[in-house]
């Protein structure tokens, strides 16, 4: 029998290693996030665009190899010329031909005939050409591409900031909704302790049955913010799960909420301005900035003369037979009547580089607002973290001496419940400081590039 109950115990035991919900931490919830997130991964896969777009600029600097074929056959020939011999025939020529040609073969010589060419024929040639100057497009364009590459990276850094923010979110609004739940179980506790002593008063004749009837709806309304919490945790839940990536059952490790701990120090007041440039915000900006220079300057180059050297080999048989020849070769691109639309498109670019200018100061201005703001909504929620542990204190004894009122007979029964309440309603304001605390101190690193 022994055995038996040995067996069953370690096979429970097993069954609850196997069947164990894994608990997860903050930090593993938002590596996962990063890990699995749609937002993330399309960043990251922006960044290999952009890598592969920086390659292909470079590849500009290189010579431009191209091979050409051409094969044709036409319905006549290309080329047609007629010849009339005896515009040629001097007479002294005359006179040697007669001695030494029949009359018949002489005036054959003499008759005017035609000649035709190049009504087939193939075609064929490798060519190299290499851009010598192109007006600064292909120096700025490698230069854009790699603003373009940084660009993506500080994409990434947005998007992964924005990743941790939200999934906080969900894991706070998770937390407190547990937390709220422990105080629905410690209020249930309560209530029933207040109905057992309210039910012996009243078969005791020292308390009215419309007591024990109040403490009753007390308790059903409980059980109604249980069922409600327990649907609220499920929901939760799955959002995290989905924006996280994870599968199956599991949950968040516990959470000790204080008011002292390192968690809730606050950082140092920002330099505003001297914490600009750690901002992915503020660099994209900068950025900005430098990639409408460099269009403009490649809008310049567009209007300016382009030169570049060429090798070529080719092949031919248009004259009936086989003909190859080599050449090195020159060509200059002056593009004279791009000229009027072309200053214009500079003017263009050149408006636009002033606009992503004021952009990047204004901006500026409104992100050293925004880290001010951060800074003082962490101060401010902390006070109110504070104010919510001091209530809870004061809650604690109000409802302490209410119950002692309420058994000496001074109170009624319904300034009891309304003491439990104001306790179970400052321990629900508690948990949400704390939460909402957590959250400002995550916006306020972020604001200044932490």
């Amino acid at each position: 029998m022994k055995k038996i109950i040995v067996i069953i115990a370690c096979a429970i035991c097993c069954g609850v290693g196997v069947f164990a919900q894994p608990a997860y931490t903050l930090q593993q919830l938002k590596d996962s996030a990063r890990h699995n997130n749609i937002a993330v991964h399309t960043a990251r896969l922006g960044i290999e665009s952009a890598q592969h777009q920086r390659k292909e600029a470079f590849t500009k600097f290189f010579p431009n190899v191209s091979g050409t074929g051409l094969w044709f056959n036409a319905n006549k020939s290309m080329a047609k010329m007629d010849i009339d011999p005896s515009g040629m025939i001097t007479p002294e020529l005359g006179a040697v031909l007669a001695a030494s040609f029949p009359p018949e073969a002489l005036l054959a010589m003499q008759s005017p005939f035609a000649v035709s060419m190049m009504k087939k024929g193939v075609l064929a040639g490798v060519t190299a050409l290499q851009p010598v100057f192109a007006g600064g497009q292909i120096i700025n364009g490698n230069k854009l591409a790699k603003v373009g590459e940084e660009v993506s990276h500080l994409q990434l850094q947005l998007s992964e900031n924005e990743v941790d923010l939200q999934t906080e979110k969900y894991y706070w609004q998770l937390v407190s909704l547990q937390e709220k739940m422990k105080t629905i179980a410690a209020v249930d506790t309560l209530l029933a302790g207040i109905h057992k002593d309210v039910d012996l008063a009243v078969r005791a004749g020292l308390a009215m049955r419309n007591d024990l009837l109040q403490v009753q709806l007390r308790q059903n309304d409980i059980e109604s913010q249980r069922v409600k919490l327990q649907n609220g945790i499920s929901i939760v839940q799955l959002l995290l799960s989905q924006y996280c990536g994870l599968n199956g059952e599991w949950t968040i490790e516990s959470v000790k909420m204080n008011v002292d701990g390192e968690d809730l120090a606050a950082s140092q007041p920002p330099f505003l301005t001297s914490q600009l440039s750690s901002l992915p915000e503020y660099q994209l900006l900068q950025k900005q900035v430098e990639a409408s220079k460099l269009q403009h300057k490649m809008e310049i180059g567009k209007n300016l003369p382009s030169l570049a050297l060429g090798v070529g080999y080719n092949y031919h048989n248009l004259l009936g037979n086989d003909r190859t020849f080599g050449m090195v070769f020159a060509t200059v691109s002056v593009p004279i009547s791009d000229w009027w639309g072309g200053s214009h498109a500079v003017k263009r670019r050149k408006i636009e580089r002033l606009r992503a200018e004021e952009q990047l100061s204004d901006n500026a201005q409104l992100l050293c607002i925004r880290m001010q703001n951060a800074y003082n909504a962490v101060g401010e929620a902390r006070q109110q973290l504070q104010i919510a542990q001091r209530s809870i204190e004061q809650a604690e004894e109000n409802l302490r001496l209410n119950r002692n009122y309420y058994r000496a007979g001074t109170s009624k029964m319904s300034d009891l419940l309304e003491a439990q309440l104001l306790y179970q309603q400052t321990l629900d304001r508690h948990t949400e400081a704390y939460a909402d605390l957590q959250l400002k101190i995550l916006e306020y690193k972020q604001s200044i590039g932490q």
